[in-house]
């Protein structure tokens, strides 16, 4: 038997339960982004997916585990599609343009239905308080400050005006990135993530020659 053989035949495999708990999962996020965290139940995930309601409640036991492991596997396929794609880029402004077109690229493909998974939930949430806004508004802030923080590497570097406001530069990106999302999916047109690619490419531009920009 050859090593290779061997290695394969030691390798970890997923249960059938692991493979049906990813499933649902997956099912739950598509939902989810269109529908929303509020319409997400083990009855209405076991009508979607026809299965009994006992067959996915075995998974998750309650609502509110369903809603915060489904959060927690968008955050997942987040990296996936976004940061680590971005992130592969050159240091400095490389990555910062490089997280921006992969999210646009991510809403363009039609990761999920809905959209950004995240822009959904957070539009739903926003108002609310509750462990479930708690991790929402935390991703956020992290994506926030991932930008921020990508925004001030390429200061150091030269790529940017020494003086830019990077966390205005960071609200600002996520600005055109997110209405890019919302208008791409509710006209079902791509136009407005060619939108999205151009108004990052602006924000780019004028941080590179001018400064003045404060957060107030």
């Amino acid at each position: 038997m050859s090593s290779q053989t061997s290695a394969s035949e030691n390798r970890p495999r997923r249960s059938d339960g692991e493979r049906t708990h990813g499933a649902i999962l997956e099912a739950a996020m598509r939902l989810a982004s269109i529908e929303g965290l509020g319409g997400l139940t083990i009855g209405r995930l076991a009508a979607e997916l026809g299965v009994s309601k006992s067959g996915v409640y075995a998974h998750f036991r309650s609502k509110e585990r369903l809603q915060r492991e489904t959060i927690s596997a968008a955050r997942t396929v987040f990296e996936t599609e976004v940061i680590a794609p971005g992130l592969q880029a050159p240091e400095g402004l490389p990555q910062l343009e490089g997280l921006c077109k992969a999210f646009l690229s991510y809403v363009e493909r039609g990761v999920f239905p809905g959209g950004c998974f995240f822009g959904q939930i957070l539009a739903e949430l926003d108002a609310q308080r509750g462990p479930l806004h708690g991790e929402v508004a935390e991703t956020q802030r992290g994506w926030l400050a991932l930008l921020q923080e990508l925004g001030d590497a390429a200061c150091e570097r030269g790529e940017l005006a020494p003086d830019t406001d990077t966390r205005q530069l960071a609200f600002e990106l996520t600005a055109v990135l997110e209405l890019a999302n919302y208008l791409s999916t509710l006209y079902e047109d791509a136009e407005y993530i060619a939108a999205g690619r151009a108004g990052v490419t602006n924000l780019i531009a004028r941080a590179r020659g001018k400064s003045g920009w404060k957060f107030k």
